[in-house]
């Protein structure tokens, strides 16, 4: 209750503590325990150079402090001084700070927010050109593909979101972000697919197959891995060719912006591991047994086939992209060079697993055998 509200005898009077201010107010039946300052008050944070004022610059003292567990389920803010009669609002699955912490969330989370784009205006959708048919359906038949991929890449992280309890409030808005990262993923490779005579193609059992198993994880690390790590990983080696397989600046741009994106959700799933290595070393077995899923997927999928032969549309489609053409000779140069990018992209799984901190799977024999191939390439 506000001074300037209080009848004239008492604020003639004027409340000169905060004391008499409770004790007026309470005789009234108002509730003003919250009008007594808290420790962090007189605290001001400051802005980081250059970057505004950021979730890592506010979060100090009793608002930084995540508990190694929660039993916040009233969904009140971290930080914040509990009520008694709060309703509980939330069933929360994860409430132990190593099934979801990573000490980077709130960075992450910023970068997502400040490189939030269009694909209405941020791609010169004006450079389209039209192609040969071959090329064209080959693009078509790729963006279809992504588009289901970034489907499953939206679709699985959400109900994580609402199993977490907001003391774990950094990595449940990066979440966020990243939905609204796919979802943008989802509408700019539809555009392509629609935007320069072509359509969407044939959908590929693939993506449908790889969503499945990651939204069978039974808690948020175990889908973590499989998403973040190896989906998104290999994903974003696609991305990363994508000049080399653009005909036209609009495509140059899809995949240069998505790529930006995709790198921030893949290390997500790196930090995370990292943190849980480290704070829980007794868990560590358990991730090994995840990655080993993973390996035999990564080893199933690469297999040192011809990527145009193994019959699925988008990998046909992919070497035609990058041979040029859908003659022998450029489906099989195309096919080598997809064949490299396979081998990239083992490479780079094998680099985010030592990063997490699980390097000594590919030293003491513990990683599949068949992914040495591609590691000694």
């Amino acid at each position: 209750m506000a001074p300037d509200l209080l009848p004239d005898a008492a604020r003639d009077a004027r409340v000169e503590t905060y004391a008499h201010l409770l004790e007026y107010g309470r005789e009234r039946g108002y509730k003003l325990d919250w009008l007594t300052p808290r420790e962090t008050f007189g605290t001001h944070p400051e802005a980081s150079a250059g970057g505004g004022l950021l979730l890592q610059d506010i979060d100090r003292g009793v608002f930084a402090d995540a508990p190694d567990w929660s039993d916040n389920l009233t969904g009140r803010p971290r930080g914040s001084l509990a009520r008694a009669n709060a309703p509980k609002v939330g069933n929360y699955s994860v409430r132990t700070k190593g099934d979801i912490w990573l000490r980077n969330a709130a960075q992450l989370y910023e970068e997502a927010v400040q490189r939030q784009w269009s694909s209405a205006v941020d791609i010169p959708w004006d450079t389209l050109e039209e192609l040969p048919d071959e090329i064209e359906r080959a693009e078509c038949q790729l963006a279809t593909f992504l588009t289901e991929v970034e489907f499953v890449a939206g679709d699985v992280p959400g109900k994580w979101i609402a199993e977490t309890t907001p003391d774990y409030y950094e990595p449940r808005m990066f979440l966020i972000s990243q939905i609204m990262d796919e979802a943008r993923h989802l509408d700019v490779f539809r555009k392509r697919a629609l935007a320069n005579g072509g359509g969407l193609l044939m959908q590929t059992s693939n993506a449908a197959l790889a969503g499945a198993a990651i939204d069978s994880a039974r808690d948020f690390t175990e889908m973590s891995a499989r998403l973040h790590i190896s989906g998104e990983g290999l994903v974003l080696s696609i991305f990363r060719m994508g000049e080399r397989m653009s005909y036209n600046e609009a495509e140059k741009a899809i995949y240069r912006l998505a790529a930006s994106d995709e790198s921030r959700h893949v290390a997500f799933g790196v930090m995370h591991l990292q943190y849980l290595s480290q704070a829980q070393p007794e868990r560590r077995e358990e991730i090994h047994s995840y990655l080993d899923e993973i390996e035999l997927g990564l080893v199933i999928g690469a297999g040192g086939q011809n990527p145009a032969t193994r019959g699925t549309p988008s990998n046909a489609a992919l070497a035609i992209l990058l041979g040029g053409g859908a003659d022998s000779a450029a489906i099989e140069e195309g096919a080598q060079i997809a064949l490299a990018v396979r081998q990239r992209q083992v490479k780079e799984y094998v680099q985010r697993v030592k990063v997490a901190g699980f390097g000594d799977r590919f030293e003491n024999g513990r990683a599949n055998a068949a992914l040495a191939q591609y590691v000694a390439a």
